[in-house]
């Protein structure tokens, strides 16, 4: 009796040692594909702050709640599935969805831009009460947040495709739930500052009255920045996507040309090549993007005008 109970516990420790090990691998996978995908991450937190702006305070954190809820449902059920079974069965898959992500979000930038330039007029849905502006508002930011968790998540994946099935799956579902606690606790903390603020504008101490003051100045064109580098996010993450995707589908002329300039910029600007490089291929991404995004657009609006079109001619 004592024999096997000394050799259940030898069991059970070395069954404890493997799962350790296991455990070490996917915190360091994680970490690794984290890193990876963190310029995503950032693009991720600087879109979701425009969904909510001009929203009512007291509105502004259970939107994000209900955002935040949308996404990690985006990651577990929706797109970690979806990827693990394609990497597995057709790896070849991913890239012309991830294309038709990018398609989306420079359909989104453009049209924002446009509409804040006044060449084409807003043509969203109207104003229905506060309630179906919420869930407009959520749809919409759960929406691009599919397309930008896509990306991070199939980042991660292309950083983890050597170890075993499980492993991967595993390292995933940990980068999946942790990027959405960074990205929406950020986005938290940015869209409540102001209130952050008005809390320390009514201490007794001078110093803090001085930061509450400049918080609650501040936050609004904070706002506003944000809002616009959003948009301006959309079209870089989008038309990168598309740009790389015809890269790695044949079509290489137009990625091509912006990685040509990028290299060129960083051989020759020295020390701040890589910063240099980076900018000139994010700024190409972009211009790529409201390209692509305006033709999408136009498609858009004028079969919205034919359908239009056609309803009133059957009315009549």
């Amino acid at each position: 009796m004592a024999g096997g109970l000394v050799a259940l516990l030898d069991d059970v420790a070395a069954l404890v040692k493997v799962t350790a090990a296991s455990l070490d691998d996917v915190a360091m996978g994680a970490a690794k594909a984290s890193t990876k995908a963190m310029g995503v991450v950032v693009d991720d937190a600087a879109v979701t702050p425009q969904y909510v702006d001009g929203i009512s305070p007291k509105r502004e954190l259970p939107i994000i709640w209900k955002i935040a809820v949308g996404s990690i449902r985006n990651k577990l059920l929706i797109i970690l599935p979806v990827a693990l079974l394609l990497s597995y069965f057709a790896p070849w898959a991913l890239t012309p969805i991830l294309m038709l992500g990018g398609a989306y979000l420079v359909f989104e930038g453009a049209e924002k831009l446009l509409e804040a330039l006044g060449w084409i007029k807003h043509h969203g849905p109207g104003e229905e009460g506060k309630d179906r502006d919420e869930k407009v508002i959520i749809g919409s930011a759960v929406r691009t947040d599919l397309v930008l968790s896509a990306e991070i998540l199939v980042i991660s994946l292309n950083e983890v495709a050597h170890e075993p099935f499980l492993t991967r799956a595993l390292i995933l579902l940990v980068v999946a739930i942790m990027m959405t606690v960074v990205v929406y606790g950020a986005v938290g903390l940015i869209v409540k500052m102001d209130d952050i603020g008005l809390h320390l504008a009514k201490k007794p101490r001078e110093f803090s009255k001085k930061i509450g003051r400049g918080l609650v100045k501040g936050m609004p064109i904070v706002m506003s920045v944000l809002s616009k580098v959003g948009v301006v996010a959309m079209l870089w993450v989008g038309g990168h996507l598309i740009l790389v995707g015809m890269d790695e589908l044949g079509f290489h002329a137009p990625y091509g040309f912006v990685h040509h300039l990028e290299e060129a910029v960083h051989h020759a600007t020295g020390s701040a090549g890589a910063v240099l490089g980076w900018c000139v291929n994010t700024a190409l991404s972009c211009v790529a993007g409201f390209i692509m995004g305006s033709i999408i657009t136009a498609i858009v609006l004028g079969i919205g005008k034919l359908k239009n079109k056609g309803k009133t001619e059957t009315a009549h």
